[in-house]
């Protein structure tokens, strides 16, 4: 079954690298443990061959039989229990059929039988057992393959071990099921083997790798349930984003994700997605808020329309009255035409689809252009304006940047009071061209600042030029559109200085 969630493949992958590694532990470890405890036992082996080697002449038929005689042939060659009294030792091993009481060795093809004499008790029994079957024997091959000696506790049917000639002289080591040996050639061809039953460190390694699977079980459970742990709390934020997402999908705007690990990757996410969410709300608000002003600002016209339409259509009036009421209809539908384009060129301008011309404009020449249409509205309020026109040349639109800077003038116009002042200034001022409007008029309250350039939106209705609410954002769409920025900076009841800062042309 295909794992689908992001919880269940980390867990699922958690759990394949802690199995792996658990299991490559738990066989290295064991494979070591064998190693060691087998090396231990070939180091025991392989010094007991040495013995072996260096008394290997008692092994050997001599001229009368096998090991040293001592006597003429013939004598001394009948053993009997009672000869084994403490003063020469009862042999160790089983070297062949040995004689019984009163009788005497049997002659062989070298000589009398392999009965050994000479080796004494001493000499071997430090190294290996004759009785118990669990510890060490050993058995000796002639180079015909026969054997000529060997421990009575030597397992049935031995096998001579194979060799190959070019590894001869060395000590080599076997297993057989629960027998471990080390056997030696010689330059003879004849054979060395030292063995032990390690049935009782077989089963001990076995009991040690039961451990080691005990024990890995209980890590790999444990750190399955810490990893799960440690997943399900890393992926906590992801539930908490799915639930906000499908609240604010439903209409709930005003959700956000609380996340306590700020610094962590899922909590950086869910900062970006809530500041995403506050912009949405924010949009989503701006986007009512504008649907309920054009509607409203919209509404006015329409009902001056409808109104002089009734009007006139209520009964036959004379040419002059439908002149006046044509003209009327004529101004309501050039204010709705106005207002209509200004909107549609927020929406373009917002959307990015506003085609701007890219030409070299200075703003100086084009704020005094401006003066110039606007002098008018100025000298009929008695209004003083000052220009402190410096050279500033930036790229842009020049139609669209007069049309910020007549707004810009306009309203100077509009908020000031009678027989105030209006200074235009333009220059070069850290690597930006820039352009104020100051005036002497009322200035605007701290509590408007925050919204004098959204739509529709007027600081005082009374005072206003009689515009539509859309001049100060339409400016800042255009403004925003040539990679500058424009504030204002106000003292209520002193006046208010708009500057606008563009690129100049040379960056």
């Amino acid at each position: 079954m295909i794992i689908r969630s992001i919880r269940g493949r980390l867990l699922f992958w958690f759990a394949f690298l802690l199995l792996v590694i658990l299991a490559g532990f738990g066989v290295t470890t064991y494979q070591l443990q064998r190693l060691t405890r087998l090396q231990q036992i070939d180091g025991e082996l392989e010094r007991r061959v040495a013995v072996l080697i260096n008394d290997g002449s008692d092994f050997r038929p001599g001229p009368f039989g096998f090991g040293h005689h001592h006597g003429p042939p013939g004598e001394g060659d009948r053993f009997e229990d009672s000869q084994f009294d403490g003063n020469l030792p009862p042999p160790v091993g089983n070297f062949g059929p040995r004689p019984q009481a009163g009788q005497s060795a049997r002659p062989g093809p070298f000589g009398m039988g392999p009965w050994r004499r000479s080796l004494s008790q001493t000499s071997l029994s430090a190294w290996f057992s004759a009785t118990d079957t669990n510890s060490f024997y050993f058995v000796f091959w002639s180079r015909e393959g026969d054997i000529t000696a060997q421990s009575s506790n030597a397992p049935v049917q031995v096998v001579q071990p194979s060799v190959m000639t070019n590894i001869q002289r060395v000590v080599q080591t076997r297993q057989r099921g629960d027998f471990r040996e080390a056997f030696h050639y010689n330059e003879l061809g004849e054979c060395f083997l030292a063995g032990r039953n390690i049935h009782a460190e077989l089963a001990a390694l076995r009991r040690f790798a039961f451990g080691l699977v005990a024990i890995g079980g209980v890590v790999l459970a444990f750190g399955l349930g810490g990893g799960g742990w440690l997943i399900q709390r890393a992926l906590r934020p992801v539930d908490k984003i799915t639930m906000a997402a499908l609240k604010i999908s439903s209409g709930d705007l005003s959700q956000r994700i609380s996340v306590a690990e700020s610094e962590s990757e899922m909590g950086r996410l869910a900062s970006v997605l809530n500041a995403t969410f506050a912009r949405l709300e924010t949009a989503f608000a701006q986007q009512k808020q504008f649907t309920a002003d054009a509607a409203h600002e919209l509404r006015t016209p329409i009902t001056v329309l409808i109104s002089e339409a009734q009007t006139t259509l209520a009964r036959v009036r004379g040419a002059a009255d439908y002149q006046e009421a044509m003209e009327a209809c004529l101004d309501t539908a050039q204010q709705m035409r106005r207002l209509t384009e200004s909107l549609l060129e927020l929406a373009r301008l917002d959307a990015g689809q506003e085609l701007l011309r890219r030409e070299t404009v200075n703003l100086a020449e084009l704020a005094g252009d401006c003066v110039k249409l606007i002098r008018p509205l100025a000298d009929g309020r008695r209004l003083e304006i000052k220009l402190e026109l410096a050279r500033a040349e930036i790229v842009g639109d020049g139609e669209r940047l007069a049309r910020v800077i007549t707004n810009l003038l306009t309203n100077a116009i509009g908020y000031n009071r009678d027989q105030g002042r209006i200074v235009i200034s333009s220059g070069v001022k850290n690597g930006m061209a820039f352009l104020a409007v100051a005036d002497t008029g009322v200035g605007i309250a701290q509590a408007d600042l925050p919204r004098i350039f959204e739509r529709f939106y007027r600081v005082d209705k009374s005072r206003s030029s009689g515009g539509n609410g859309l001049g100060l954002a339409i400016s800042r769409a255009i403004v925003t559109a040539h990679g500058g920025a424009i504030g204002v900076d106000t003292r209520l009841g002193e006046g208010s200085v708009f500057t606008v800062r563009l690129p100049v042309a040379s960056a």
